[in-house]
């Protein structure tokens, strides 16, 4: 499994994680795409921005592979702001490349890339 060094565990002050310590002993957690509905909690919304964000700062536009980032953080995006590169897709593997969408994440998230969001000064 791919540890992306230097990507947040966590959006700070909170319990949502971003990434896992080790690889599932019964495999990896299936990536399932979810459907978000405009009801969502506020803190659900600011998590799934911080962690467009991380992708962003961390990887821009470029292939990554899904290593230790959390499957259910990733399940809130894929199929839209986060696509499968890999034909076919394999939702249990932890090296499945996956790519951020910045069009559709830029349209959905718009604050996770004016520059102001939750990682300035943070290094």
């Amino acid at each position: 499994m791919i540890k992306h060094r230097g990507f947040p565990s966590r959006l700070p002050g909170t319990d949502y994680q971003f990434t896992i310590r080790r690889e599932n002993k019964q495999g990896p957690t299936p990536l399932i795409a979810r459907e978000r509905h405009a009801d969502r909690r506020p803190a659900d919304r600011r998590a799934d921005a911080g962690f467009v964000e991380a992708l962003w700062l961390s990887f821009g536009d470029q292939p990554f592979a899904r290593g230790n980032l959390d499957a259910g953080r990733l399940s809130w995006l894929l199929g839209r702001e986060v696509i499968a590169l890999d034909d076919p897709f394999d939702a249990e593997d932890y090296d499945a490349l996956l790519k951020l969408d910045v069009a559709r994440a830029r349209a959905a998230f718009p604050d996770a890339f004016a520059g102001k969001g939750i990682w300035e000064g943070s290094a």
